[in-house]
């Protein structure tokens, strides 16, 4: 690999790389130190083609969710099995590995342009502005940025656009789904809502286990399957659909509900 060559964003792979590693070795004692990381389906990432997949998780936090995915996804690739022991696998860090996010909220610090140069497609919400609700156009750039990264590698996003859970899935992933017909694999992770504070940047307790599953790709009929259908497939396979609340005990639903009073991401 060329010292100079680019990723089809223009970003510098050498680059890029580095900032994978620096940050992978920081962030690394989030998962496996002062929080444990419990993950099942490593096996699911290794079976998985090299391009034009697409990864749909539930969210809890504005980074701590993605960088436990860099983790997980590359340690997977390395070889270990449902665990991210020994950072070594960060040396060759899967580079062609994006994630989309919300445009502002990379534009926020200088540590969220260090992570959007890591991987991230930014995209201008049509719902939410400045803590705003609004209501606009997509943006066709926008899609074709997320096209772009399907045809060059792996893309996670966040169908829910928020961190509050059980909210409805935008329609905007079961239309990319359609258009460009990517293998579809469904994550569920838990408690990062509880170690991390609201952006995923500061530990909020410490001694919490996490989890994340990979699941098998869905099978979906990209040309007959309406958009509803594939946004109700999603909802259940990230464990959001509407139907999950009644079997959420009472006291962890009225906990959820006071942690999010105000409106996320």
């Amino acid at each position: 690999m060329g010292i100079f060559k680019e990723n089809p964003f223009g970003h510098i792979l050498f680059l890029k790389k580095w900032l994978i590693r620096i940050a992978g070795v920081i962030t690394h004692s989030r998962y496996k130190g002062f929080n444990r990381l419990e993950i099942e389906g490593s096996q699911v990432l290794r079976d998985l083609p090299e391009t034009n997949v697409l990864f749909v998780s539930n969210h809890q936090t504005y980074f701590a969710d993605v960088v436990a995915m860099f983790h997980v996804f590359n340690a997977s690739l390395s070889g270990r099995e449902d665990n991210i022991r020994n950072v070594g696998y960060l040396w060759q860090p899967k580079l062609n590995l994006y994630y989309v996010a919300a445009a502002e909220t990379m534009k926020q610090s200088l540590l969220a342009k260090v992570l959007a140069y890591a991987g991230s497609i930014s995209i201008e919400r049509t719902w939410r502005s400045a803590g705003q609700d609004v209501n606009r156009k997509v943006k066709f750039s926008d899609i074709s940025n997320i096209g772009k990264a399907l045809d060059d590698g792996w893309v996670i996003t966040f169908p829910q656009g928020t961190t509050t859970p059980w909210k409805p899935l935008r329609k905007g992933t079961a239309h990319i789904i359609k258009k460009y017909k990517p293998v579809v694999v469904p994550v569920v992770i838990d408690g990062f809502r509880r170690s991390f504070d609201k952006k995923g940047l500061f530990i909020k307790k410490k001694g919490i286990l996490q989890s994340m599953v990979i699941k098998d790709p869905l099978e979906i009929d990209y040309d007959n399957e309406s958009v509803a259908e594939i946004i109700e497939k999603l909802e259940y396979a990230i464990e959001q659909h509407p139907s999950f609340l009644k079997v959420i005990p009472k006291d962890q639903l009225q906990a959820y509900e006071e942690q999010n009073k105000k409106r996320e991401f």
